[in-house]
């Protein structure tokens, strides 16, 4: 095995895109060291990042903010400008592993891990939040959902490396939440979660919306549906019933151990509606 530190992103891209065998990216490493430990991975390469300028940084720019590949987790919960503008995403964020892992772990990492149940995802998708991706090829900036193609499987081709997250300005009378049910108090792996993003004009009407469900099928699911059923209308109980209807059957979740499908579904439904509740108020809504 072979362990690379480089100090660029043009660097870190030619190794990967030359490397022979199999090769990973050490961000934080709470997911891949858990991995290789346990006899799931055994890369021949690594390629750790976090000595690459800039990445390590949160940075407000004119059009929102860029949460580099190696922030820590830990770091984005502190920062009172993120969570002004996106506490949802920062909600999300503070949920990954205890406080130990938090000074590790990563956003990007989560995404690029590509649990379905990743709490990260779903704030970031209801967010809007976009991947930047450098590659052999340049870069290029996609949708977050468009990152994971299915379980512990990424869109990403040989060499492509996921280098910041970007996350929009707060538009005016706008807000987003994410919550997620788990079987314990803290620390575990979500058994289905939900993030929605609100804006509303001065009368409290949603004038826009995205609902993101996780742990309900292969990848977060972004329900279109639900946010449309939402647009043109205040919060009310209807709207919440409507919202929570839609969620529930746009599930594609599996039965195991932590919970059926049919449970699922209802706490699917549920939790977007508590989502959104918290979202609209957050937006100003009453």
């Amino acid at each position: 095995m072979r362990y690379i530190r480089p100090l660029s992103i043009e660097d870190a891209v030619g190794l990967l895109a030359d490397a022979s065998g199999t090769s990973a990216i050490l961000a934080g490493g709470s997911d891949l060291l858990v991995r290789m430990k346990g006899g799931f991975v055994d890369p021949d390469l690594i390629v750790d990042i976090k000595a690459i300028e800039g990445l390590s940084e949160i940075r407000e720019t004119a059009d929102g903010f860029s949460i580099g590949a190696t922030v820590p987790c830990a770091v984005v919960g502190e920062s009172s400008v993120l969570k002004k503008a996106w506490p949802g995403v920062v909600e999300a964020s503070k949920l990954i592993g205890s406080k130990q892992v938090q000074g590790r772990c990563t956003i990007v990492g989560n995404l690029c891990n590509a649990s379905p149940a990743a709490d990260s995802v779903p704030a970031l998708v209801a967010a809007a939040a976009k991947a930047v991706v450098a590659g052999p090829s340049g870069k290029r900036t996609i949708p977050v959902e468009a990152v994971p193609i299915g379980p512990g499987k990424t869109s990403l081709t040989k060499g492509e490396i996921v280098e910041a997250i970007l996350l929009g300005k707060r538009e005016p009378r706008s807000g987003d939440a994410y919550l997620r049910f788990i079987p314990r108090t803290e620390m575990d792996i979500a058994v289905v979660s939900a993030g929605v993003k609100l804006s509303l004009d001065e009368h409290g009407v949603i004038t826009a919306a995205r609902v993101a469900l996780g742990a309900a099928a292969p990848t977060v699911l972004l329900v279109e549906e639900a946010a449309e059923a939402l647009i043109g209308r205040k919060l009310d109980e209807a709207a919440l019933e409507r919202l929570a209807k839609i969620c529930a059957g746009a599930c594609r979740p599996i039965d195991d151990k932590r919970g059926t499908i049919e449970f699922r579904r209802k706490v699917a439904g549920v939790l977007a509606g508590r989502a959104a509740t918290t979202a609209y108020a957050r937006a100003g809504g009453k």
